[in-house]
């Protein structure tokens, strides 16, 4: 279904070219007219299947075409982390660059000039808050905002924020609202806790779920079974050998990306490192260089594995196995978002033989395992760690004994979604929105006195415009 057949304003279907949106995904497909009938959703797809636009779109059509207030809050968007909530507040802007609707994302980390900015901004009133739920609830403490006329409540990435601890926090911002409300619940898993939520907060609600836990047909998946010394040089083989242009390598801890990064700086990649250590200034830059292709290379924990807007990311690399494997799917679905093809592979030492085979397990399949470049000698015993003897090829003198275990990495993780700030002033609109655009393809004609400049409102302007 393409989304011309659905919606019918002109302005939001120009929005939608010039991004390059044209079929629905199935899971925009399946949600769009749940949510356009005002019902209740719980909606399951894997990452990277579009669900921010399967919520985006009809909220932005119905505020815009309905008799919604003007100067008050009309929905609210949950997000786990401030990465989240401006990937959100980017495709809403997009989306609504034609169209008379505010928005104003709320999320902190910043100082106190951008937390009045923020305060003012809830209170003349926002049609669409996108928001961590820590700095919602600062707000709400501070009685910056009032939720009493919110008719849409959203929770993207709910598994997340459950993760992250935030299910009182959701459960006391859902007391701020009206019972007649519209609740839409989006998750890339559906465990018993998210299960335990939706019955909570949730009334007779339409279920969709699509592929639960799996990564997408068009990943291209791969595992190398090595030694922990073989993994540095077996990366670069990889990267170089593929010519990737952009690359995310995950790792466990912030220590390990703070190595290895610094490891690979000495080559000829241009790198760069994400972690929850570097102030929210800094990892901004460090996302707008990954984008403009100034960085090849991009170091993480899973601070990335969901929340970030770059579609054509080529290569996802897991040089430490995750420790669950819902955030294997989430941290592959990185690439081949968007319709693209993308590569997913996986570096697992003869410590975490056991635990991928678990993750293999979840996924329903076995993932295809390549065989280690001639030149970084020969590959642990495919088997569970423990049963390996004699010493190790690519490893330092002195290694534990056969047998012995080793303690295994940390994961980080990330409080970033109760650490709270704004940067709005830095997001360009126009972003998506402007992309390939140009008077020749443009599908509709315009008619409206003063264009299509200022229709969104940003927390630089605050100014609403009358509907």
């Amino acid at each position: 279904m393409k989304f011309e057949d659905y919606f019918e304003s002109d302005d939001l279907l120009d929005a939608l070219w010039d991004m390059h949106f044209d079929d629905m995904t199935p899971i925009q497909e399946a949600a769009i007219p749940h949510i356009m009938d005002g019902k209740d959703l719980l909606a399951c797809a894997q990452t990277g299947t579009g669900k921010t636009a399967a919520y985006l779109l009809p909220v932005i059509d119905m505020i815009c075409s309905g008799e919604y207030p003007q100067d008050r809050v009309n929905c609210i968007i949950m997000a786990p982390t401030r990465e989240l909530a401006q990937q959100i507040d980017r495709q809403m802007q997009g989306f609504s660059y034609y169209l008379p609707i505010s928005s104003l994302p709320i999320y902190g980390g910043t100082d106190g000039h951008t937390y009045e900015q923020q305060r003012k901004g809830l209170k003349m009133g926002a049609d669409v808050v996108i928001a961590t739920p820590g700095r919602l609830i600062a707000h709400l403490q501070m009685g910056s905002v009032d939720l009493s006329d919110v008719s849409f409540f959203v929770l993207d990435e709910a598994d997340r924020m459950l993760d992250m601890g935030f299910y009182e926090d959701i459960m006391s911002i859902a007391k701020h609202l009206p019972k007649a409300r519209q609740t839409l619940l989006f998750s890339a898993t559906m465990p018993p806790k998210i299960q335990q939520l939706a019955k909570s907060i949730l009334h007779a609600p339409a279920e969709i779920k699509l592929s639960v836990s799996k990564p997408a047909d068009k990943i291209e998946q791969l595992a190398y079974i090595c030694y922990d010394g073989q993994k540095d040089n077996l990366l670069k083989h990889v990267i170089l050998d593929g010519d990737f242009s952009r690359v995310i390598v995950f790792v466990s801890s912030k220590l390990k990306v703070k190595e290895l990064a610094r490891k690979l700086k000495l080559g000829s990649l241009k790198v760069g490192e994400m972690h929850s250590d570097l102030e929210q200034n800094v990892r901004e830059d460090v996302m707008l260089k990954f984008k403009a292709g100034h960085i090849n290379v991009l170091v993480a924990t899973d601070i990335v594995a969901r929340g970030i807007d770059v579609d054509d990311i080529q290569l996802v690399v897991n040089y430490d196995v995750p420790r669950e494997g819902e955030d294997y799917v989430h941290r592959v679905g990185r690439t081949a978002r968007a319709d693209r093809d993308g590569k997913a592979v996986t570096l697992v030492n003869e410590n975490d033989i056991r635990r991928f085979r678990q993750i293999e397990r979840l996924l329903g399949y076995e993932v295809k395992k390549g065989e280690l470049p001639a030149d970084l000698g020969e590959a642990p015993d495919p088997k569970p760690a423990g049963k390996n003897s004699g010493n190790r090829p690519g490893n330092r003198p002195g290694n534990r004994p056969s047998g012995k275990k080793r303690k295994p990495s940390g994961t980080a993780k990330s409080a970033e979604g109760k650490k709270v700030g704004n940067n709005a002033n830095n997001l360009n609109k126009a972003e998506n929105a402007k992309s390939g655009n140009n008077g020749s393809r443009r599908r509709h004609r315009h008619k409206k006195a003063g264009g299509a400049g200022g229709a969104n409102v940003s927390e630089a302007t605050l100014k609403r415009e009358p509907r």
